[in-house]
C-alpha cells in the first residue's frame, strides 16, 4: 500500500488582543483562526452545577453556517470536553470560536459521492486550532491532541493511502478517515466513512498514528524536534515546538 503526505503546518499563537487565547493554524490547504474566552459567566439556564459548559462555534470561509457546521461543532465539543478540566470551573462557560479563513478552491464542490460532500475534511484543522487556542489561553488540560485525515484511493491492484488529501482526492476515494490522538498516543476521536476493509482501516490507523504520535530519536536517546516543513513532519512534535517557541518569546525580556 503506497502512501503520500502533504507538508508544511504553520501556527501563530496569541495574536488576537481581545481574546483570552488565540491561534491561527494552516495545513493541507486550510487556514483556521481560533479564539478562546473563559472561564466566563454563563447564562443561568445553561449553567452546569459541577462543571463548565464548553461552547464551540464554527464559522465557514464563505456564507452562513448550517447543518455542516453544527455537525462539526458537536464533534469538536465532545472531543474538547474530554481534555479540558471542566470540573475545575463549575457554573462557567468556556467558549471556542473557530473561523475558517482559507479552504481549497473546490472544497465546496457539488458531487454525488458521499466523501466529496463530507463534513470531515475540515475537522483536523479545526481541532488543531482549538487545542492551540486553549493552550494559548492557559486553560488546564488533561492532555493535548493532534489530528489528521487520510483517504484510501484505488491504485491499480493495490490501494494508496493519501494523508491530508485534496478535495479532488477525497472525491475519488473509496473511504475517508479522521483520526485524533492524545499526547499519550491514545486515540480520542475516530471518524470514518465510505467502503473499506478492516485491513485497510488498520493501515490507515497506523499511517495516522505515525504522523500524529511518532517521535524522532537520535543517538544519545534524546527526542529531536522534527522540522515542521519536512516531508515527515510529526504533528505532536510540531505542537510542542510551537509552544516552546511561544514560551521562549514571552520570556525573552528576562
Amino acid at each position: 500500500m503506497k502512501m503520500t503526505i502533504n507538508t508544511g503546518p504553520e501556527a501563530l499563537l496569541s495574536h488576537l488582543q481581545n481574546a483570552d487565547g488565540s491561534a491561527t493554524f494552516s495545513y493541507a490547504g486550510y487556514t483556521v483562526v481560533g479564539a478562546v474566552n473563559g472561564p466566563i459567566e454563563v447564562q443561568r439556564r445553561d449553567e452546569l452545577p459541577e462543571e463548565a459548559v464548553v461552547d464551540v462555534i464554527v464559522r465557514p470561509a464563505a456564507g452562513v453556517g448550517g447543518t455542516r457546521e453544527r455537525h462539526l461543532e458537536s464533534l469538536i465539543q465532545s472531543t474538547l470536553r474530554q481534555i479540558i478540566l471542566i470540573n475545575n470551573f463549575p457554573r462557567t462557560l468556556i467558549q471556542v470560536i473557530l473561523q475558517v479563513t482559507t479552504a481549497p478552491e473546490n472544497e465546496y464542490v457539488n458531487a454525488k459521492t458521499v466523501q466529496a460532500s463530507s463534513n470531515l475534511p475540515l475537522l483536523p484543522a479545526l481541532l488543531q486550532t482549538a487545542v492551540l487556542s486553549l493552550l494559548s489561553a492557559a486553560l488546564p488540560l488533561t492532555t493535548t491532541l493532534t489530528s489528521t485525515s487520510l483517504a484510501i484511493i484505488a491504485d491499480g491492484q493495490s490501494n494508496k493511502i493519501v494523508l491530508n488529501p485534496s478535495p479532488r482526492e477525497v472525491e475519488t476515494s473509496q473511504s475517508f478517515h479522521v483520526f485524533s490522538f492524545t499526547s499519550h498516543d491514545e486515540p480520542i476521536l475516530v471518524e470514518s466513512e465510505g467502503s473499506f476493509t478492516m485491513k485497510e482501516w488498520d493501515d490507515a490507523f497506523a499511517a495516522a498514528q505515525r504522523q500524529c504520535c511518532q517521535s524522532t530519536i537520535i543517538n544519545d536517546g534524546d527526542t529531536r524536534m522534527d522540522d515542521s516543513n519536512s516531508a515527515d513532519a510529526n504533528l505532536k512534535q510540531f505542537t510542542r515546538s510551537t509552544l516552546e517557541g511561544k514560551i521562549a518569546s514571552d520570556l525573552h525580556w528576562k
